[in-house]
């Protein structure tokens, strides 16, 4: 045999194997729309199963034109002045259809969070829109809902590259920004914006500072982390009531971008664990160095606990920019990203194409599981939302400073959805369906669920409450799971069974507004319905 031969033979099997190898991953993708017109910086999903794709409004032409008629002058944009494309659509992940939506001023690197009342506030950005309010109330995939622009009153201070979390009360705290070191609320309050000095405290040359992860614990506190620090702020009282270690292997923010995720309240609801995974070497951003390895440890803190500390592990891979995502089961998936540079403009290379599953549950160092890669590079300025169905959306990914489809990691329009291996065929006999549910809880209520399953239900069911975040810029602002107190399922009928539920008992753990409902059998989550929790 030649040499020829033989090296075509070896690849071939180097081949076959690779293909073998992927296939026994668990996960699937597929691509849901070939060219959403806009590159998401922005998502989040409403609770008419619609999702808003929002980015910013100064990068020129979009591939999406807004309706006839409905042009924008937009002095701040270096390409286009008379601006008659899109910049933010509504998706429907049913039809995978999509409509343009219009959106007035820049949201670059801006904030957000949904209302109790399920609207969509939206805070910030850059140039005209640093200090802009708006709103998204949202309709269902036939209606005509669009931005709108809140002209009566404007942000206390500009706010770029902050984050959102809704409190107790139903109010919106926002927290810090480029230059902004102080918070301030909606709706508004008569103190106008309050310092908070810990932001300026773990402010660094890079301003690893930016976006910082922001968790209401169930004591009405919050978790506040940004740069290596964090700290459990009493909002009310506007004090820090508690300083945590410091979390080793550089910085965790923007624009060394890891990510951070509270894990799934239960029980008594008393405990709240963190994670932080991932992030860039310092010194990457300062340097504009694409190269630099990401570092690849997470960190792991019982916030409420008497003596919190790091418990430290890694994850299979070192990244940047990954995104976090709450699964109904209580894992945690970790999807898009890259293992080397930082956050920025044609900041990062080597693309990390396989998502990974956090299992809390697990014992330290089996709690990572590598999952099938996906084949789109999800760089800077690309999100993850859960949807109601179990499947993970994935949009964005421009790493430019406007649209750009000739270079190595172009500008991405693709929307895919990911789906974990509890959506696989083998299970389907798992899933249950929903069939009666409240629209409506108070804290505290008891209530009834309905649920139907093919195969006998062994063990709980249980229900869980998964909040619709804002993602951007690897957080998603305001993600929340809640497992339930339930019952046993009771047969009700053949395949039916009756589920007792309690809801959350206040806004300190459950803060008001609507929630993704799933029954979660043996790992598998129904499709959700949405319950507004008052």
């Amino acid at each position: 045999m030649g040499s020829g031969s033989a090296s075509l033979l070896c690849f071939l099997f180097v081949l076959t194997f690779a293909i073998h190898a992927r296939a026994e991953l668990p996960g699937t993708w597929e691509l849901l729309v070939a060219d959403a017109g806009i590159s998401s910086m922005h998502t989040a999903v409403t609770r008419f199963n619609t999702v808003v794709l929002l980015d910013r409004t100064n990068i020129g032409p979009s591939r999406k034109l807004l309706p006839k008629g409905h042009c924008r002058f937009d002095r701040n944009d270096a390409a286009l002045k008379r601006d008659c494309y899109a910049h933010s659509v509504q998706f429907d992940p049913k039809t995978n259809q999509l409509r343009s939506l219009k959106i007035l001023t820049d949201t670059w690197c801006s904030s957000g969070q949904f209302l109790p009342n399920g609207t969509l506030l939206q805070t910030g950005g850059d140039l005209d829109g640093f200090k802009k309010i708006r709103k998204f109330d949202p309709c269902d995939a036939n209606g005509s809902c669009d931005w709108e622009e809140l002209n009566d009153f404007e942000l206390n201070e500009g706010r770029w590259y902050a984050t959102n979390q809704i409190l107790p009360d139903g109010s919106v705290i926002i927290v810090g920004g480029r230059g902004s070191n102080t918070v301030e609320f909606y709706p508004p309050r008569q103190n106008g914006f309050v310092s908070f000095p810990f932001l300026a405290e773990t402010e660094d040359t890079q301003m690893d500072n930016l976006y910082p992860y922001v968790h209401l614990l169930p004591n009405g506190h919050l978790f506040v982390f940004a740069n290596t620090k964090a700290v459990m702020y009493d909002v009310a009282g506007n004090r820090i009531v508690r300083e945590y270690p410091n979390l080793d292997g550089g910085p965790r923010n923007y624009p060394s971008a890891g990510s951070s995720a509270m894990l799934a309240l239960e029980g008594d609801y008393s405990g709240a664990e963190v994670v932080v995974c991932g992030g860039a070497q310092f010194g990457a951003f300062l340097e504009r160095n694409t190269d630099t390895p990401a570092h690849g440890s997470c960190g792991r803190i019982l916030a409420t606990g008497p003596d919190p500390v790091w418990q430290m592990e890694d994850m299979p891979y070192g990244r940047i920019m990954g995104d976090m995502v709450m699964l109904p089961n209580g894992d945690v998936l970790i999807i898009n990203g890259a293992m080397s540079g930082t956050q920025g403009f044609e900041l990062a290379s080597n693309p990390c194409l396989n998502p990974v599953l956090y299992r809390p549950d697990q014992p330290v160092g089996l709690r990572f599981m590598v999952l099938n890669p996906g084949t789109v590079p999800r760089l800077y300025h690309s999100t993850a939302n859960l949807l109601p169905d179990g499947r993970v959306l994935l949009a964005g990914s421009n790493p430019h400073v406007f649209y750009r489809f000739d270079a190595e990691f172009p500008t991405e329009l693709r929307i895919e959805a990911f789906s974990p291996e509890y959506l696989a065929l083998d299970r389907a006999n798992l899933r249950p369906d929903i069939e009666e549910i409240p629209e409506t809880v108070r804290f505290g209520g008891k209530f009834d669920v309905m649920v139907s399953v093919t195969l006998p239900v062994v063990g709980i069911v249980e229900v869980n409450l998964a909040s619709a975040p804002f993602a951007t810029h690897s957080f998603s602002q305001g993600q929340r799971l809640v497992k339930l107190a339930v019952t046993s399922a009771i047969p009700d009928g053949e395949g039916r069974y009756r589920i007792g539920c309690t809801a959350p008992p206040n806004g300190m753990v459950a803060p008001p507004g609507y929630y993704m409902a799933f029954a979660v059998n043996q790992g598998v989550p129904s499709v959700a319905r949405w319950i507004h929790v008052s």
